[in-house]
């Protein structure tokens, strides 16, 4: 049975290697140095100040993991084992209960990740020709429509 848990100190190393595995597998417009680039913004950035949330299989080990800020979904990785599987969709959902109607950055150059969150609501509000750290990859920023009176 998995299980949807906080991060805890221990997972860093599993969920920086988790992510690597993702992002080659996924993330073709990035060159091998432009992953290693990242890592440290993904060791001491994202995974040392989101909230982190993991997916772990029967033996407690992460096969998915998610980070917010707020209703902000920074980061959604799913070990490349387990993709199409309902990883990302579980964690999603989880995401949802815990802080409603999310927002999510994904780059333009990720076709498969855009049609994942299309295809769970999200809409395309607006782009960015740069990433956060003004890096040559374009952003598309989407939310999920609020339900509600305008």
């Amino acid at each position: 049975m998995s299980t949807i848990r906080l991060s805890r100190s221990g997972d860093a190393g599993l969920l920086l290697s988790l992510w690597l595995r993702s992002v080659r597998a996924t993330h073709d417009f990035l060159s091998e140095a432009d992953i290693e680039a990242l890592i440290p913004a993904v060791r001491d950035g994202a995974l040392a100040q989101l909230e982190v949330w993991v997916l772990t299989g029967e033996d407690d080990e992460p096969i998915g993991f998610m980070g917010l800020d707020g209703a902000k979904l920074e980061a959604l990785f799913v070990d490349p084992s387990h993709a199409g599987m309902g990883v990302g969709s579980r964690l999603l959902a989880h995401a949802r209960m815990l802080k409603g109607a999310l927002t999510v950055d994904v780059n333009e150059q990720n076709p498969a990740a855009l049609a994942f969150y299309r295809a769970r609501g999200f809409v395309v509000v607006s782009r960015s020709e740069t990433d956060g750290e003004g890096r040559p990859f374009p952003l598309l920023h989407l939310a999920e429509p609020t339900s509600g009176p305008a």
